[in-house]
């Protein structure tokens, strides 16, 4: 396919950069950032290109799945790896440093590995609008020497898609993605079991055609959030019993919908923290 010419030369400055590395494993989660970078460093690297995927209870079930099978198209080599940051206290205790604390652990993780299997660096796919943002995991891998080549060339969210689109990659305009300790608010610990409850919520949510949906835990109380283009469908009266019944089933006593729709970070608000800190 021909890529429009401020397109290729966005690609070929990616690959410049790529190409200072024999070698990099990069963390993938299945989103467009990492995919794009694994595709484009799959390009320049070829096999010298490894794909990581951390598993652990914090990234949905079908994102996981999602990411091995998209891998398994590109033809990348391709790991998952278990994690292990819901064995930290200071993570559990879900402070407003979870990220970081979260990402020291995977980086290190992350950097252990490539230097077992002889790759020379490991990147992950921040880009340049996440500058602009709180991410105290973006700290983290900075503090670490773990790079970020979309930042290097210069790319932000709408390169990153456009040239997604242009490569193909069938996630090019999928919502963005975020852990599930984003769904639970600060200071509230974060366990499995409740992990595990906000993931199928929002599976059941995934079934009915409610792509770009959160479901954010306040104890008995379930609060969705949806894109307000969707709120009319939500509240057909089967529909919404449907979904009032499955979320009791897994255990919410009270089930909402937040009427101002989908807000990225709308656990921050009220909250003294960095705006948008978490999906």
């Amino acid at each position: 396919m021909k890529m429009e010419a401020p397109w290729a030369e966005k690609r070929d400055r990616l690959r410049e950069v790529l190409g200072n590395w024999p070698s990099l494993l990069v963390a993938y989660s299945g989103g467009v950032d990492s995919t794009l970078l694994v595709k484009i460093a799959h390009a320049v690297l070829g096999d010298n290109l490894v794909a990581v995927t951390v598993g652990s209870p914090l990234q949905p079930r079908r994102e996981r799945d999602a990411a091995a099978a998209l891998a398994a198209a590109m033809g990348v080599r391709y790991r998952q790896v278990p994690g292990h940051v819901l064995e930290l206290p200071d993570f559990r205790a879900n402070t407003r440093d979870r990220c970081y604390i979260c990402k020291k652990q995977i980086f290190g993780g992350l950097q252990q590995l490539a230097a077992q299997i002889g790759l020379a660096a490991v990147a992950h796919g921040a880009n340049l609008d996440d500058l602009a943002d709180y991410r105290p995991g973006n700290r983290a891998a900075a503090e670490m020497g773990v790079a970020a080549p979309l930042i290097t060339a210069g790319l932000n969210k709408v390169d990153i898609r456009a040239l997604a689109k242009a490569e193909g990659l069938p996630n090019w305009h999928a919502p963005a993605l975020a852990c599930l300790a984003s769904r639970i608010p600060y200071d509230v610990p974060i366990r499995p079991e409740t992990l595990a409850m906000v993931d199928r919520a929002e599976e059941v949510l995934c079934r009915l055609a409610f792509e770009n949906c959160r479901v954010r835990y306040h104890g008995e109380v379930a609060r969705i959030e949806l894109p307000r283009a969707d709120l009319e469908r939500f509240l057909q009266k089967n529909l919404r019993e449907a979904v009032v019944a499955d979320f009791r089933a897994l255990g919410f006593v009270h089930v909402s919908l937040d009427l101002a729709g989908y807000l990225q970070g709308s656990l921050n608000r009220g909250s003294a923290s960095p705006p948008r800190d978490g999906r």
